[in-house]
């Protein structure tokens, strides 16, 4: 019997319409899926418009954008056509996120278990004092000491990570089918990115959640997912698992990306670059959005953009190269 995919996004499109009548296409017709217990990463530098596919999927979007075409179906149903209200439940209960900066996303002026407690009380209709315990056992869940002490603490009497730990456990706090990680550890140190990224991984097979990762980060990916797209210009450039895309990337971008990351035997000074940056979405190039940056450039990338196309069963590649050359980058 063939799995069913948990999350379902077909040709998502998302834009935001600025001044002077220009329109940032921030995603761009991007479809894929994510099945029960897997961990998929979606990278790309900033820009590549990794956060807002995760806004869209949580239906987050505020003016000046908005969804303009696409499906996105959980578990068979059509988000896309929710109320208001209707997202407020699937919020939380079946689709929970952690946000890059947990000070943001927390209330500086509630106590971390009136946060924690509220989700319990909305989705699983807990009494204040059930709520309360729970709320202390998932602070115990995700590591975080003195948990009977610290629910009665706010967001600005702890660290970093603990603000982290905290968001962590508001997010499966009523065991959602899929949690959605947007660079989870960006302003932690080392130590302590290790330690969330084991935490989430831990809580994925605990509650049997798919997790989708955002990050900028390969090295972070190649210890924790199980597959990845990587994003450019609103787009999926690449599709693989982790180790058939590490070990065969195919874009001139996921090549770049895997030349930047430093290990123990490189030699600093040689350590790959990607020349320019991310355009911005509303003024992308004509043809192949990489074209203005791609050391491999050829005539046909400035006039027409490619269409991602599979190179085997479970590899994908959006790039005129592969169908040039026949084979690899």
């Amino acid at each position: 019997m063939t799995k069913q995919p948990i999350l379902d996004v077909d040709q998502l499109k998302t834009y935001f319409y600025l001044e002077d009548k220009k329109v940032a296409k921030a995603v761009d017709n991007i479809s894929f899926s994510i099945f029960p217990g897997e961990t998929v990463a979606l990278v790309g530098e900033s820009g590549s418009g990794k956060s807002i596919t995760a806004l869209s999927i949580m239906q987050l979007i505020n003016k000046p954008g908005r969804i303009v075409d696409g499906t996105i179906l959980m578990n068979g149903d059509e988000l896309l056509q929710f109320s208001t209200k209707q997202m407020t439940k699937v919020r939380g209960k079946n689709i929970a996120m952690i946000f890059q900066e947990p000070m943001t996303a927390l209330n500086p002026v509630y106590t971390v278990g009136n946060q924690i407690s509220e989700m319990l009380r909305k989705h699983k209709k807990l009494h204040k004092k059930d709520a309360r315990k729970q709320s202390i056992k998932l602070l115990q869940t995700v590591g975080i000491p003195r948990a009977d002490e610290v629910i009665d603490e706010y967001p600005h009497q702890l660290s970093g990570g603990m603000r982290q730990r905290v968001m962590i456990a508001m997010a499966i706090s009523c065991e959602p089918k899929l949690l959605i990680a947007d660079e989870p550890t960006t302003a932690l140190d080392v130590t302590i990115q290790a330690q969330i990224l084991d935490l989430l991984v831990e809580m994925r097979e605990k509650f049997q959640m798919a997790l989708l990762l955002i990050t900028h980060d390969l090295g972070v990916v190649s210890e924790y997912a199980d597959r990845v797209m990587v994003m450019y210009g609103g787009q999926i450039v690449e599709e693989a698992p982790t180790r058939e895309l590490l070990q065969n990337p195919e874009h001139p971008y996921t090549k770049g990306l895997l030349a930047s990351i430093p290990n123990m035997q490189d030699d600093v000074d040689r350590l790959g670059s990607i020349k320019g940056t991310v355009p911005p979405a509303f003024d992308f190039p004509k043809g192949c959005r990489f074209s203005t940056r791609c050391p491999f450039v050829m005539e046909r990338c400035n006039h027409s953009n490619p269409d991602l196309k599979e190179i085997n069963s479970i590899h994908s590649v959006r790039c005129y190269l592969h169908e040039f050359w026949g084979g690899g980058v």
